[in-house]
């Protein structure tokens, strides 16, 4: 149960992934004009990432590495589905406000990256904890923001009165550039709480997550090396060494060209025989001298004289 109790607690506070990590910026921003719709869309992620841990951490024997990322998303599709349709039959005014931000749970970072992150290196108990520790540190965040902004906005928490008749309500509260405003607020406010913390020698620098790497500062070590196949990595790492031992073998092949026709130059004058003195004669199996030849000669010559 203390892996259990680290995970809850990594959610909620080390890893908050809206205000540590900063994921999930989208319904974060888009969702939370009221404490109710970012309560609402926090739960519909929780009950989604906490499911979506727990069936991937169950078939990650089974999961191909190559192609984990479609398995993924085949698996939170399946339950972003459900979750969509026990809404509109029990939940229809929150489902209408929530809108098409429901569906995109489907591609929210938060739900891959701890699929890709924990729940595929993890046993299954621990990534349903993880995923539930992820989901209420997502809900807390949007509710905070909404809580804010519907307060400010409206005077008003869960639908109910809080500032009197006399207060303004800030309208710019209610719109989008709101949003900005008090997540800006809040994110302050945490880091302020952190910065308190690390003066008291509680240091809250590295963050703990899921592969016992720092999430903020993640190169090769962490789980970002995982999107990659193993093998291909390496693959590219060796690719460059053969790439510069190739020119040196170019280099070799000149060498050689240049020292074979240093030996035929000079072998060519040599191999040129003196010319003959008899072009025209036939060769017999005794070779006929040079002496035999004059005295030939001398003959034709008294004969014709």
């Amino acid at each position: 149960m203390n892996k259990a109790g680290e995970r809850l607690i990594n959610g909620l506070v080390k890893e908050n992934p809206t205000f540590v990590l900063m994921l999930g910026m989208c319904p974060t921003l888009a969702v939370t004009t009221s404490a109710m719709n970012g309560l609402g869309m926090g739960l519909a992620t929780t009950a989604v990432l906490v499911m979506s841990n727990l069936f991937i951490s169950l078939l990650r024997k089974v999961i191909p590495n190559r192609v984990r990322i479609p398995a993924f998303i085949v698996i939170i599709a399946t339950f972003v589905t459900v979750v969509q349709l026990l809404l509109q039959a029990y939940l229809p005014a929150l489902n209408k406000s929530l809108g098409v931000y429901i569906p995109l749970i489907v591609v929210n970072c938060i739900i891959l990256g701890r699929a890709e992150s924990f729940a595929f290196s993890n046993p299954p108990i621990p990534s349903f904890f993880d995923g539930l520790g992820m989901g209420l540190g997502f809900s807390f965040a949007l509710t905070c923001i909404g809580a804010v902004r519907e307060l400010l906005g409206a005077g008003k928490i869960f639908d109910m009165a809080i500032m009197p008749e006399s207060f303004e309500p800030v309208r710019i509260f209610g719109q989008a550039p709101g949003a900005f405003f008090v997540l800006a607020a809040l994110t302050a406010l945490q880091n302020a709480i952190k910065l308190s913390r690390q003066k008291k020698g509680k240091s809250f620098e590295k963050i703990g997550s899921g592969c016992s790497e720092d999430c903020m500062n993640c190169d090769k070590k962490g789980c970002s090396k995982r999107f990659y196949d193993a093998s291909a990595l390496q693959k590219k790492e060796a690719a460059p060494v053969k790439k510069e031992e190739t020119p040196v073998k170019k280099e070799e092949a000149p060498v050689k060209k240049e020292e074979a026709p240093a030996p035929v130059a000079a072998e060519a004058p040599a191999k040129k025989a003196p010319e003959t003195i008899v072009k025209k004669v036939q060769k017999d199996e005794d070779e006929v001298s040079f002496d035999k030849l004059d005295d030939l000669d001398v003959v034709d010559l008294d004969e014709e004289e």
